[in-house]
């Protein structure tokens, strides 16, 4: 037990971002005179949320002495290129199968960055003259030299005198839970937390002795159904080839993409689904899959799933041969990036493919709202694409059982595997309605207290 007859150092939280939103994770950690910034994500949807990427960071990016990033995910680690940009000149931490993730996102990101806003500059569909990105591919890669790989439960200093552990979270490679530890008092960030079943990732491991807990709410309020994933794709699947059309998946690069093509591969192999072409158009998807085999414990894949993912699939090398894509005929499966369709190839697919009722376009993972995503999966007719209003005839279909982040049941028996109580825990990374009822089944179920914090709230540690 914590001895409280002696004085301790201030310990406090501040909640810098993944407020009533599941993006823009931060939280900034004061132990002592050290800052310590849990995540560095970008803040991607409603335009709102965005124009913080833009913002001058809530703190002074200079005195923050280290950056700990849960996992690769652009909405967990995207803003760290403009960190760095800004002044901030400590150390990264990571898993390390994180860092070699990052490596390849970062870099990716800063480019698409850049494309974007050429092409606005092109068509002139920014109020911005010149519009110009968040980062550049050089600020990207400037950055990766601040990043340090550290083995899952290894115990390190990321400052002096606070201590810290990374444990396993399933969800993608390399993902993590971090507890930090400074003076006797302990807490854990969730990160994003996986699923038990996950067919790609292994089941997170349970939750540390904490004092509190910040955890993820993205599926808060809803159970995640029983029925196989393989199953549910194959409908969709079936039904397009049938009638010859083209199903465009939005994938996210590192996970999704390599988790459905493994569905795929599974269900052509096993006779239920033809034959058909299946392309994979994300370079840095394709970068990814070979990591499965560079971390083969940290997956459930084994090497004759990784042969059959590779055999199946056509990688899409160029952007000549992206656009070649776009002028074949159905059947066909295409797997893209984004996965909520917020820039990249898969954009210029939705503008071929799109207002063809033959085709199809499946969504798989959570769709946050103000992407386009979110507004195919609401039934939108029209999306705005490159400044252009493109129509939506495709079946458009989400994949409920698509996702690599835990339901609400999942959540909380990942919190009941907690040794103790903790003294409080902390709502985040979820839209209002998820957060808010996973914070009351906390109350109510587990009877523990629960806190939904508000953007730049500031807690005391105590």
């Amino acid at each position: 037990m914590n001895d409280r007859s002696v004085p301790h150092s201030r310990f406090s939280l501040q909640f810098l971002g993944a407020n009533a939103t599941v993006t823009g994770s931060r939280h900034l950690v004061t132990a002592g005179n050290a800052r310590v910034l849990v995540d560095c994500g970008l803040f991607q949807g409603y335009k709102p949320l965005r124009l913080r990427n833009w913002a001058d960071f809530p703190v002074d990016p200079a005195s923050i002495d280290a950056v700990l990033l849960t996992h690769a995910h652009l909405d967990h680690s995207g803003y760290l290129p403009r960190l760095v940009r800004s002044g901030f000149r400590g150390k990264v931490w990571c898993t390390e199968a994180t860092r070699s993730l990052c490596n390849i996102l970062l870099p990716d990101s800063g480019r698409l960055l850049e494309e974007e806003a050429g092409h606005a500059n092109r068509s002139g569909s920014s109020k911005h003259h010149p519009a110009e990105p968040l980062y550049s591919e050089a600020d990207a890669r400037a950055s990766l030299s601040h990043l340090h790989g550290i083995g899952f439960d290894h115990v390190f200093e990321p400052v002096p005198g606070l201590r810290a552990r990374f444990r396993m979270q399933g969800h993608i490679l390399g993902a993590a839970a971090v507890t930090l530890e400074f003076e006797g008092r302990r807490i854990t960030f969730s990160g994003d937390l996986g699923r038990p079943g996950d067919p790609l990732m292994h089941a997170p491991a349970a939750l540390a002795d904490s004092d509190w807990v910040v955890v993820e709410s993205t599926y808060g309020n809803r159970a995640h159904p029983q029925d196989g994933l393989e199953q549910e794709l194959l409908a969709v699947l079936q039904r397009v080839i049938a009638r010859k059309g083209v199903v465009v998946i939005p994938a996210f690069a590192v996970g999704r993409a390599q988790m459905l093509l493994h569905v795929i591969a599974r269900l052509q192999d096993s006779g239920q689904l033809a034959d058909v072409p299946v392309y994979l158009n994300s370079p840095m998807a394709a970068s990814v899959g070979g990591l499965y085999r560079q971390y083969p414990r940290l997956h459930r894949l084994d090497g004759p799933a990784l042969d059959a993912m590779q055999r199946i699939t056509h990688v899409v090398e160029s952007v000549e041969a992206s656009k070649a894509l776009n002028r074949r005929k159905g059947p066909m499966i295409i797997v893209s990036a984004s996965g909520m369709a917020t820039g990249g190839r898969v954009l210029h697919h939705l503008v071929a493919f799109a207002p063809d009722p033959r085709n199809a376009i499946v969504l798989c993972g959570f769709q946050a709202g103000g992407t386009r995503g979110a507004a195919l999966a609401a039934g939108q007719k029209q999306l705005r694409i490159f400044g252009q209003e493109v129509e939506v005839g495709a079946e458009v279909v989400q994949l409920a059982a698509g996702s690599a982040h835990a339901d609400a049941d999942e959540i909380l028996a990942w919190l009941r595997s907690a040794p103790r109580r903790p003294r409080k825990v902390f709502v985040t990374h979820g839209e209002p309605d998820a957060a808010d009822a996973l914070r009351a089944r906390i109350e109510h179920e587990l009877g523990w207290p629960a806190h939904f914090p508000e953007y730049l709230e500031q807690v005391e540690l105590a």
